[in-house]
């Protein structure tokens, strides 16, 4: 049996790649011996690096503190939940003899948290927090008690965004993740084949999309491995024949494209996401940190670096500990969160890649440039 796994976001936040802020290690339940997950977002610097994983401001000057889940629940999970077209609603069974009126009771909501606050013994304890992001309008909240009932409504910033759960499950994120996206295709990346192909897999049937597999593609093609293809015409020869590949797929929506991994093909090389761009990638990095803070270190050296073309990446999930494929829905769990979130802090990015596809997949993301703009003439996107 596998070892159980943990799921601990990280953020980072820098106003450009040269100049990276500080981070705060999150909260965890993880130990060295366990694999961890660290999933965080980032966008290049023209869009201001914003990573927004389970983010909350703290009183420190250009410093993020994240929470490692979605929900942390200390007394109960027993509740109901609705939506409806302009808001939802929580109805959170409390049970207790102990609360006798709403002076037992705290709530607070604000721009990322609810945060719900019950007496016992005579302090508050934490019954239920859980990350809103920019999902509500905190200041039409409205709680009351029924009985054993705490009656929660939550005025919805955007009534088109469904909402299947309050609670950020496997379930809640395919629906609502798949709403964001737009059509908009997935590209995983990294230094192993065959994780981009598992996670690829859980990811398509969560979100309805079609799976697809260069590795297959490219053997369909050639009539050989990519291990083959290397030993006899080289790494540049696959390189070149996935990312014409990838070509022929950039057109396509409701995709999640698991790609070549390691340093033979397309995706390590800055020079060959031009097709790429016209999707959210997701970079699945195998990481040798002996701890979690480690493992934050090490992708923020990697994003400040640029070292190789998997930086180009929207989102970044860490995979520390030895891989098993049982972990791929974690893993997929952990990346649906990310672009989540990324998303959520841009909603204007699905139609600009829609923007970025129609106009050729000319290489000029994230600075698209006027129609008519000529690659060939040097004038990057930088």
């Amino acid at each position: 049996m596998a070892p159980s796994t943990t799921l601990s976001p990280s953020c980072i936040s820098s106003s450009s790649s040269l100049n990276p802020t500080r981070f705060t290690s999150p909260k965890t339940t993880s130990t060295v011996a366990k694999p961890y997950f660290l999933p965080f977002t980032h966008q290049s610097a023209s869009f201001n690096r914003l990573i927004p994983i389970n983010l909350r401001h703290s009183t420190t000057a250009n410093t993020f503190v994240c929470s490692s889940s979605s929900t942390v629940s200390t007394n109960t999970t027993n509740y109901e939940f609705s939506d409806g077209s302009d808001e939802v609603e929580l109805r959170l069974f409390i049970g207790d003899e102990s609360i006798q009126s709403s002076k037992d009771v705290f709530v607070n909501a604000d721009e990322k948290f609810l945060t719900i606050k019950t007496k016992h013994d005579g302090s508050f304890r934490t019954a239920m927090e859980i990350s809103l992001y920019e999902k509500i309008k905190p200041s039409e909240t409205i709680w009351l008690l029924d009985d054993d009932q705490l009656v929660v409504n939550l005025k919805k910033q955007d009534p088109d965004v469904k909402w299947p759960d309050i609670m950020e499950t496997w379930e809640s994120l395919t629906v609502g993740v798949a709403q964001l996206l737009k059509g908009t295709s997935v590209y995983l990346v990294g230094e192993s084949s065959e994780i981009n192909y598992r996670v690829s897999r859980e990811l398509a049937v969560g979100l309805g999309y079609t799976p697809l597999d260069t590795n297959e593609l490219l053997e369909a093609y050639t009539k050989q491995t990519v291990d083959s293809l290397v030993i006899a015409e080289g790494s540049n020869v696959v390189a070149e024949t996935e990312s014409a590949i990838l070509e022929s797929l950039s057109s396509h929506i409701r995709s999640v494209v698991a790609t070549i991994g390691g340093q033979h093909g397309a995706a390590a090389r800055g020079d060959r996401w031009q097709h790429l761009y016209s999707g959210f990638t997701v970079w699945l990095s195998q990481s040798e940190a002996k701890d979690e803070a480690a493992a934050k270190e090490e992708a923020r050296i990697n994003i400040v670096s640029g070292g190789q073309g998997f930086t180009n990446a929207d989102v970044v999930v860490k995979l520390g500990g030895s891989w098993d494929n049982d972990y791929s829905k974690a893993v997929a769990q952990a990346a649906l969160s990310a672009l989540k979130q990324l998303i959520l802090s841009d909603k204007k990015l699905p139609g600009k890649k829609g923007l970025y596809i129609r106009l050729g997949c000319r290489g000029d993301w994230p600075n698209i440039k006027p129609p008519g703009w000529d690659p060939s003439s040097g004038a990057g996107s930088a």
